[in-house]
């Protein structure tokens, strides 16, 4: 059966396998919390035992037993902060590729919306907290009321001397997570405003020094910096503030221990070893509470990217088991009725397009700018959801092909050109791990690319993408076409495949149209200039997300020419 998204598989299987590991992790704190009683009951015997009896070889022993117990509690404290290292880096790679595939999804489905998402960033969020102390500290917290019970064993005004102090500390907690919480939200904020200024300027560095923008663009990233160092500083104030209280009242509730105690031991009440084995063991309840303030940050921005990541990835669509794979498709193309639109929006963009393209068909899309051309072919490869009616494929809805398999039968080029970080080759073959060289030299062919990349020094090794060769931007649209049609697929759509081509790149083109079309692939061209309809058979003319007309291209074109004669068939 071929894999699919499920929602359950972060919402609620993030930490599904790992039932026995926190057992174990739980069954490790038992002994490391019972081995921290060797400090206190040392002490105790130390000074009621030995020194009321001068006994060198009784300290002796002792002194072994306290050293091979605290190895033993070395060696456990250091197995359990390797395995949460390891379930941390468990959960990163069961779901790395899983929130890399919604990182790349979200800006197609759900529009703006997506710009503040950093989904691979929140589950490192997630990894670092649970390899770091805190978890250790949530399993060690617990334990705070055991030794405070042992405590008031020992005498009870120390025992309600502690307990008054632990609840001290919860509402110090408490408020932290009351007053931190805003800040953090805020700061999260704000980094991700300055990640997206930082790309931006990066992906637009030509257009910014060009129109000598970088000092306007300098202004604007130092107002936003202040805010972010400001919301950054305040966050950390608020952390440090609760983590410096905690740390000074316990100290001060150690030495209130020790003064009640050297009290109740003047009465005669209790020994001096219950004093201060007392003081240790009220030391040792509250230190993972230290711990879990000083970490509080920590937890909070893990719980809100857990959040975000749950939030994100339900409204992602859900996929649907395929039990049964079927044929690629290779006969036709239909629209029955189809309503789409980004996720979220108010209304649908398109509205009840219905038309049928066969086999070696071709068909144009014109309209005036925001007419719903670029959305029709987001929909036709899969990329918007049908929010009513389907796009088929010899009669099978889009659903019933795993997502993985659709790169087989589909060919898109959008009206923003995507070259990654890589070869060429690499670019035109989709970074297929198995890819022949013929396959990747017949597309390039057809594109007219093959002399072009031949004439580079490095021929089709020539790394392209931010650290790699330049191409212009014919250039660029072409390594762009050659992707698409590489493999033959039946279903290829060009979103204004001829923006940025001259003469010659228009002719090939063309070229490349007619070719594929005479091999059966149904190619649909998003047009605002009418030399991209050459190779087409039929054109379908949007307005306001309706069908105008649709039907033979010259038929079309005469009728769009005729109601609009200045603005073409554009």
């Amino acid at each position: 059966m071929t894999r699919t998204m499920s929602r359950q598989s972060l919402t609620v299987g993030l930490f599904s396998g790992l039932g026995k590991v926190w057992l174990g992790i739980g069954l490790l704190s038992v002994l490391i919390n019972l081995l921290m009683l060797t400090g206190p009951v040392f002490m105790l015997q130390i000074y009621d035992r030995v020194l009321a009896s001068g006994s060198v070889p009784t300290l002796v022993v002792l002194g072994g037993l306290a050293l091979g117990l605290y190895a033993f509690y070395g060696l456990l404290d250091g197995v359990r902060s390797r395995i949460l290292v390891r379930v941390g880096q468990y959960v990163d790679a069961q779901h790395s590729g899983l929130t890399y595939k919604i990182s790349t999804m979200a800006p197609v489905l759900i529009g703006a919306k997506a710009q503040n998402l950093r989904p691979v960033q929140d589950l490192d969020a997630v990894r670092q907290f649970l390899s770091g102390q805190g978890p250790a500290a949530i399993f060690d917290s617990p334990w705070m009321p055991f030794y405070l019970i042992i405590v008031y064993v020992f005498h009870p005004i120390l025992g309600l001397v502690g307990l008054a102090g632990a609840i001290v500390i919860c509402l110090l907690i408490g408020l932290n997570e009351w007053l931190s919480r805003k800040p953090s939200q805020e700061a999260n904020r704000e980094t991700a405003q300055r990640a997206i200024l930082v790309e931006t300027g990066r992906q637009n560095a030509e257009a910014i020094h060009a129109m000598g923008m970088v000092e306007n663009l300098r202004t604007r990233w130092e107002e936003l910096n202040h805010r972010y160092l400001h919301s950054q500083r305040l966050a950390a104030d608020r952390g440090l503030l609760f983590s410096t209280l905690t740390k000074t009242f316990r100290f001060i509730l150690q030495s209130s221990i020790l003064g009640f105690g050297a009290w109740l031991a003047i009465q005669q009440e209790i020994t001096p070893g219950i004093m201060i084995a007392a003081s240790i063991m009220i030391s040792r309840a509250l230190s993972p509470i230290e711990v879990a303030v000083g970490q509080w940050r920590g937890f909070i921005g893990a719980r809100q990217a857990y959040g975000r990541l749950q939030s994100i990835f339900a409204q992602m669509p859900e996929g649907q088991p395929h039990a049964m794979e079927l044929p690629l498709p290779q006969k036709e193309v239909r629209l029955e009725a189809l309503s789409t639109g980004p996720l979220g929006a108010k209304k649908p963009f398109l509205q009840g397009i219905s038309l049928s393209l066969k086999a070696g068909e071709g068909l144009g899309v014109i309209g005036q700018s925001g007419s719903g051309k670029s959305t029709l072919a987001r929909s036709l490869v899969g990329l918007l959801p049908a929010l009513s009616g389907a796009v088929r494929l010899d009669g099978a809805d889009w659903a019933q092909w795993p997502q993985e398999r659709r790169g087989e039968f589909i060919g898109y080029l959008p009206q923003d050109i995507q070259i990654f970080d890589g070869s060429i080759a690499e670019n035109i073959c989709r970074f297929a791990p198995d890819a022949s060289s013929e396959t990747i030299l017949e597309a390039a062919r057809l594109a007219d690319l093959h002399e072009m990349i031949t004439a580079l020094p490095d021929g089709y090794e020539t790394r392209l993408g931010s650290s790699g060769f330049a191409l212009s931007g014919g250039q660029r649209q072409r390594v762009a076409l050659a992707r698409a049609i590489y493999g033959n697929p039946f279903l290829i759509v060009l979103d204004e495949p001829n923006s940025n081509l001259d003469a010659q790149g228009e002719a090939a083109l063309t070229a490349a149209i007619m070719a594929m079309k005479e091999r059966g692939a149904v190619v649909v061209i998003v047009a605002h200039r009418p030399s991209a309809l050459a190779g087409v058979d039929q054109v379908l003319c949007l307005k306001d997300g309706k069908m105008q007309a649709f039907g033979p291209k010259e038929e079309v074109l005469s009728k769009v020419l005729a109601a609009v004669p200045n603005q073409g068939a554009a």
